[in-house]
């Protein structure tokens, strides 16, 4: 019989907890789909590059990706991401592109709903 593995992170468990206690709060769906992708092994967890972003959004957007944003690749347009984690390559592409990156427990203050937010991954 194999060991059934679980996420130990702390952050990582209060934020999925969090998340779904707003899905149930607003009946916003997207919390609840971003908690079941966070969930997963961590070596099943998204990682998106910068190009990705780039290429699958426009100006102004606000974009959720339920994992890890790396630094490769270029961005010409301002966004909002929000990740689990970014390296400080991505970040700095980012803000240079005069763009935000947030956590996900400022997306969920900012946009309880979760309207307009597009998942990436």
């Amino acid at each position: 019989m194999m060991k059934q593995t679980r996420t130990t992170n702390p952050e990582l468990v209060n934020l999925i907890r969090s998340m779904k206690k707003k899905c149930q709060e607003s009946e916003a769906r997207i919390w609840r789909d971003i908690a079941k992708f966070l969930s997963c092994s961590q070596r099943n967890r998204t990682t998106v590059n910068v190009s990705r972003l780039n290429r699958y959004t426009e100006k102004g957007e606000t974009v959720a990706v339920p994992g890890k944003v790396l630094g490769a690749g270029k961005i010409d347009h301002p966004i909002k991401v929000a990740a689990f984690a970014f390296s400080q390559e991505a970040q700095a592409k980012i803000s240079k592109a005069k763009g935000k990156c947030l956590s996900f427990s400022e997306l969920m203050k900012k946009n309880p709903k979760g309207t307009g937010v597009k998942i990436l991954g």
